[in-house]
């Protein structure tokens, strides 16, 4: 097998391997008012958390209060489970899921300005937080 074909099955396995990617969220007018109330057209840590503990009662299909594997599928690997997850229950509660909404927000702001621009939710970076909250 040629060095090409090892890469490639390299390559091959790791995206079969890899969890569904969620689909691209678009940031348009709606979503906007969904997730930045004050309409000044940036989201803050809180909006993002407020919006965030929505879509937390939306997963939560089993209404235990936790998020498991299965909730959060296409939202998080497993590895992002198990580092958002301090108490190692394999589940995420929803102050450890704020926490990781606070982690993937300051991802995606890297002009620290504390908020997020329309031009910052379309990053990869943004796009992550928005899969948690919208």
């Amino acid at each position: 097998m040629s060095k090409l074909s090892v890469a490639l099955a390299l390559i091959l396995s790791a995206v079969v391997a890899a969890p569904a990617l969620a689909a691209r969220i678009p940031v348009d007018a709606k979503l906007m008012a969904l997730i930045n109330p004050d309409g000044d057209g940036t989201v803050d840590l809180k909006e993002a958390q407020s919006a965030g503990a929505k879509k937390f009662k939306q997963l939560d299909t089993d209404s235990d209060g936790t998020l498991d594997a299965k909730e959060l599928s296409g939202l998080v690997t497993a590895d992002e489970l198990k580092a958002a997850d301090p108490d190692n229950d394999g589940t995420l509660d929803l102050k450890e899921y704020e926490a990781l909404i606070e982690k993937r927000f300051n991802t995606a702001n890297p002009d620290d300005d504390g908020t997020l621009d329309e031009a910052e939710l379309e990053t990869p970076a943004g796009q992550s937080l928005l899969g948690l909250i919208a």
